[in-house]
């Protein structure tokens, strides 16, 4: 497969408008490789260095994946792709089932870290955490609290909301669209 190598800043704007829809975080830790779907997320540059911060949940089996391997990819669509992949990936657990199976994903092989690129979704940033830091909930601004964190419900099962996110600041090491 082909890639076609971007400046990722050039594809801010595909990004961060399909960010809101879902684009999809992949992991590997081991032989398990693990897609997830995110809907909050930012690019930038700190440090002098191009990243991508990702946020999940404390409890979520994508965190325990990058407690073992810091390294992650961002697939985001860019052209026509099955919406039933952002659905598979957002509502089960990758500790109960094989997402990448279940929603059809073809694994193509990094071009600089250890987690592949997915082929439906091309667009893919290959990223290396560099910093991690646990969102404390007690100095958030008030009015997202009831939305994002509400402390009344179990957040031990999948779309659970109760837990704070972890942002993983991934410097982005390779950027393509696959081809």
């Amino acid at each position: 497969m082909e890639r076609k190598k971007i400046i990722f800043s050039e594809y801010a704007k595909e990004i961060l408008e399909a960010l809101p829809k879902g684009i999809l975080l992949t992991t590997k830790a081991g032989d398990k490789v693990n897609s997830m779907t995110i809907g909050w997320g930012t690019l930038g540059i700190e440090w002098s260095t191009p990243i991508f911060v990702a946020f999940v949940r404390e409890h979520r089996f994508t965190r325990e994946q990058l407690d073992k391997n810091p390294e992650f990819t961002i697939n985001v669509p860019f052209g026509p792709y099955s919406k039933k992949i952002i659905g598979i990936c957002g509502a089960k657990s990758g500790r109960d089932m094989d997402k990448i199976k279940e929603a059809g994903l073809t694994l193509v092989e990094p071009e600089a870290i250890s987690v592949p690129a997915l082929k439906e979704l091309p667009l893919t940033l290959e990223c290396k955490v560099v910093y991690q830091q646990k969102q404390d909930l007690s100095v958030l601004a008030e009015k997202f609290l009831p939305g994002c964190y509400p402390q009344d419900v179990d957040g031990s099962f999948v779309g659970a909301n109760k837990d704070a996110h972890i942002a993983y600041y991934g410097e982005i090491v390779s950027a393509y669209i696959l081809q």
